[in-house]
């Protein structure tokens, strides 16, 4: 890290030299991880000397940090390069930049190598603590530049970060994924599990919550496998427990959960302690032990059920949300709708789902898939009639009371101007003063829908 700061200070001679302060653009596809990184690289930007915009046509550097793991955020991202060819025309001089899982894929860098040629550098999530000193190579070698060698090891500390918001945070506390689900990429595109120092998360986030941040949510591609790694034995209920015990009024969430590795410790841990938000998003995938298996998943139904059941005993109140992929390389319609009894089952507050879409290079994308994508469609329709179904008539009882929320924004709506979030994570659009955003408040809910519940705030007695 101390040889990137170098880099850093040579750039920041660089823009310095200039006779206007360079301008940088990113973009950022795909999970939360993502957003994380692309902070990280807007905070190595800024001291590059950067100030930022969303014009490409303004920008003197681009960054597009990307996703894998849906076909259709991949269309997206070539969709975009394609369109960038109209701003490096306009600016020759203009750097553009691919990173993320996506760059990662020596397809996708061969592909940009050869029919993207205005894109300078492309480099993957391995290598994004070396950002400064690639980009230093770009700009002084004048050719370019493909980084996206394996580089599993050691976590690099201390890189800068730029927040958009001053209410939320995200703090990653592992980086990798050893699980090789069959129909996902990450591994092989992030590498293997390496968790972070606990010191160094629970100084972040005592930082964090100093400055004034009500929300935060740890991230890993499966926080439950944290420490597994490190001497110790500190594991990821352990490391809750330990910032539980950072004074503040603030919310701790974390994503995302495998269940093969969700503990009744951690749900008992999570009970019990006064800042851990009781919002757990825990992927199912599949409700039918066939698919299950070939997903390469290693719980069951039956397994899953438990987990659900105990987390709930413990605590009453909790938000449950999940993962769903439908139609997974031969399944069949009676497995399918064994999920559709699951979900009917487990009454999820709300579901992120998707058609499986196929990943060049994992197991599952060589597997026949004899049923037809409009047959999956019925199949999806289905799933999503079901379960707007139950959150319609989660919220619907939500009506009438009064809950705690955090207000975190303006909503752009003129009738509901602020947008806030329950401790369980349930959007809420408010009527209020302005002045509340960034504070917790006392809310009653006035009507809902499938999406959201809406309401006003309640003066303080104060």
């Amino acid at each position: 890290m101390e040889r990137q700061r170098e880099f850093t200070e040579k750039l920041r001679r660089r823009a310095d030299a200039l006779d206007r302060r360079p301008l940088a653009m990113v973009d950022t596809f795909g999970c939360q991880q993502n957003v994380a990184d692309s902070q990280r690289i807007m905070g190595m930007l800024e001291e590059m000397g950067c100030g930022f915009t969303e014009d490409p046509m303004a920008a003197d550097i681009i960054v597009i940090n990307t996703c894998a793991i849906r076909e259709n955020a991949e269309k997206r991202v070539y969709g975009l390069l394609g369109r960038l060819t109209h701003a490096k025309a306009a600016k020759p001089e203009q750097v553009i930049c691919l990173c993320g899982c996506m760059a990662q894929q020596r397809t996708v860098a061969d592909k940009v190598r050869s029919s993207y040629r205005h894109v300078d550098l492309v480099f993957g999530p391995q290598a994004l603590w070396r950002f400064p000193e690639l980009l230093h190579t770009v700009y002084t070698q004048r050719r370019r530049l493909f980084s996206i060698d394996d580089e599993h090891g050691s976590i690099a500390e201390g890189m800068p970060v730029v927040r958009e918001s001053r209410v939320k945070a995200w703090v990653s506390i592992m980086y990798g994924c050893n699980n090789f689900c069959s129909y996902c990429i990450v591994p092989y595109v992030r590498g293997r599990e390496r968790s972070r120092d606990a010191a160094a998360i629970l100084d972040e986030v005592r930082g964090l919550v100093e400055e004034g941040y009500k929300d935060i949510t740890l991230l890993g591609q499966n926080v439950n496998s944290y420490g597994k790694d490190l001497e110790g034995g500190m594991d990821f209920a352990d490391l809750l427990a330990a910032i539980d015990e950072i004074p503040g009024d603030y919310y701790i969430r974390f994503m995302t959960s495998h269940p093969k590795d969700a503990t009744k410790k951690l749900f008992d841990t999570m009970a019990r302690c006064h800042h851990v938000a009781k919002q757990l998003h825990l992927p199912v995938q599949s409700g039918n032990d066939r698919v299950l298996e070939a997903m390469n998943r290693r719980y069951t139904r039956e397994k899953y059920l438990g987990q659900v059941a105990y987390a709930r005993q413990v605590m009453p109140d909790l938000v449950l949300t999940s993962d769903i992929i439908i139609g997974f390389p031969g399944e069949t319609e009676a497995e399918a709708m064994d999920t559709v009894s699951l979900v009917e089952q487990v009454r999820y507050d709300a579901l992120f789902t998707f058609i499986y879409s196929p990943r060049p290079g994992t197991p599952a994308a060589k597997l026949p898939d004899p049923a037809a994508r409009a047959e999956k469609q019925l199949w999806f329709d289905k799933l999503l009639e079901v379960q707007n179904r139950i959150s319609a008539e989660i919220h619907q009882g939500y009506v009438g009371k009064t809950v705690r929320v955090l207000v975190d924004a303006e909503s752009g709506d003129a009738r509901w101007p602020l947008q806030s979030r329950t401790e369980g994570g349930r959007l809420v659009h408010l009527t209020g003063p302005r002045e509340a955003i960034g504070t917790f408040a006392e809310a009653k809910v006035l009507d809902s829908n499938t999406w959201a519940l809406f309401g006003e705030i309640i003066p303080s007695k104060k």
